[in-house]
């Protein structure tokens, strides 16, 4: 049963993206869709001692555009990115692992398109950062016929998904469910819930902010916070049934 996720590119993502993208087989970038202004297409949160602040690659006003058509204005915004990435985790316990690469990437280039810059970054996170070796794939490379709900059903038939898993957040995008019932596809929603707290720099905890709090606090052991700690939680509970069981006590 092949896995298939679609999502529009976002920066920085927080571990949650990551673990949709561990669920499948195939991770399809959705980004031949309209950009939206304030979300997390150009914008994500990190954690300082005042609490999430944002970081944000400046876009310009104009809304009238295709998340891969949004050029990024070069006004400075890589060092000051870089700095402010820096300033808040250099002394995170996996900093220098990963320093190398991010100052790289914001120092050694010049970034000019979003989604080009969105999904390099992911890429590199997910493949080298963490380990995943899912598919990627972009919705660009599709010609895709009809809107919204049926445009994606129309890639996700060509790409031959059987299993669909979606965001949460999709279930008011996604009004005709049953649309993936007559195409005899299974529809599931992404569930968050439960990730485990890890030692952040700057009590109180916070799940919502960007993949890099976890790589730079928690290194080589970053899956466990974002779907490794399920498959623990799963072996813990056959333990614990095979012992009630041998017991005598089911």
């Amino acid at each position: 049963m092949k896995k298939v996720a679609v999502i529009q590119s976002n920066y920085l993502p927080w571990k949650g993206y990551f673990d949709i993208i561990n669920d499948v087989d195939t991770f399809i970038f959705y980004d031949d869709v309209q950009y939206t202004k304030n979300d997390w297409r150009n914008r994500n949160k990190l954690k300082s001692s005042t609490g999430t602040i944002w970081i944000t690659v400046p876009t310009g006003a104009n809304l009238s555009r295709l998340i891969c058509e949004v050029e990024v204005q070069n006004n400075g915004w890589q060092r000051k990115h870089w700095k402010m990435i820096e300033n808040l985790y250099s002394r995170a316990p996996y900093f220098k692992q990963y320093r190398d690469f991010f100052q790289d990437f914001y120092l050694g280039n010049t970034w000019q398109n979003l989604s080009q810059l969105n999904q390099t970054l992911i890429i590199k996170i997910a493949r080298d950062f963490l380990g995943i070796s899912t598919r990627f794939e972009d919705s660009r490379d599709y010609s895709l016929q009809g809107r919204q709900v049926e445009r994606l059903l129309d890639l996700l038939q060509k790409v031959d998904a059987d299993i669909y898993i979606s965001g949460p957040s999709a279930k008011a995008y996604i009004k005709n469910e049953e649309r993936f019932l007559e195409s005899k596809m299974t529809l599931q929603y992404k569930d968050y819930t439960g990730y485990p707290e890890y030692t952040q720099l700057y009590p109180p905890f916070s799940h919502e902010v960007s993949i890099l709090d976890v790589l730079f606090n928690c290194g080589p052991h970053a899956q466990s916070y974002i779907w490794g700690w399920r498959e623990k939680s799963k072996s813990r509970y056959i333990s614990s049934r095979y012992s009630a069981f041998t017991s005598g006590l089911v």
